[in-house]
């Protein structure tokens, strides 16, 4: 258990930005929302978009943002959803400076999927082991700093990232774990009723596509 768990957690954020990911976001939104009514859990959960303006997501889903980042406050977690925006978005000076200016006082810097390209954008990847959405790990190692891992989610000091998607819940629970201890995490996952099945579908994760750690043969 972290020495500090014992402080509480402040200010969680989850950055939104036109045509961010909808599970990237919510997924990790439900496990942190879920947190913060235990003791100890975050005193806020938040939204950020550049804007308080509704977001548009990937596929449609509108989002309101909580604040902006204008009135974003110290954030001790910052988390990075990806998705097709983020093309774009990593040309974004505004987004990319709130992220970096974020991240020099937060406890720790999540992303989800290709989230990790605005972490390298604001220089926080060069370095570090991450990873990505297994269809952008050969554009995330291109990029020649980062030590690229197929697996679900990893670690890398106060740095972590998640494969694609739905890994961004289970990277939230491992750090709600590593932050507030397995109980507390395990509170989390029951009231969520996070129990994923195993079993894996059809043939799409075979014949060389997808991440080493489900790819099937």
């Amino acid at each position: 258990m972290d020495p500090a768990a014992s402080n509480g957690v402040g200010s969680f954020g989850i950055l939104l930005f036109p045509g961010v990911e909808e599970l990237d976001a919510i997924g990790p939104w439900e496990m942190a929302a879920l947190w913060a009514r235990q003791p100890g859990g975050p005193r806020e959960c938040l939204m950020i978009g550049q804007g308080e303006a509704p977001i548009t997501c990937a596929k449609g889903l509108v989002l309101l943002p909580q604040a902006s980042f204008a009135t974003a406050p110290p954030l001790e977690v910052l988390l990075v959803p990806g998705g097709l925006g983020t093309r774009t978005q990593v040309n974004n000076a505004e987004l990319i400076a709130f992220i970096r200016q974020q991240a020099t006082r937060c406890r720790a810097v999540l992303s989800v999927c290709t989230g990790a390209f605005l972490l390298h954008a604001a220089g926080l990847l060069s370095g570090k082991r991450a990873t990505t959405h297994w269809a952008s790990l050969e554009r995330l190692r291109a990029l020649g700093d980062v030590e690229v891992v197929e697996e679900r989610f990893t670690r890398d000091g106060a740095i972590w990232t998640a494969a694609g998607i739905s890994s961004g819940i289970d990277l939230t629970l491992q750090f709600i774990a590593e932050t507030a201890g397995e109980e507390v995490a395990a509170e989390v996952q029951l009231e969520a009723e996070y129990f994923p099945s195993s079993k894996i579908y059809g043939s799409a994760a075979s014949g060389g596509k997808g991440a080493d750690y489900f790819r099937t043969s």
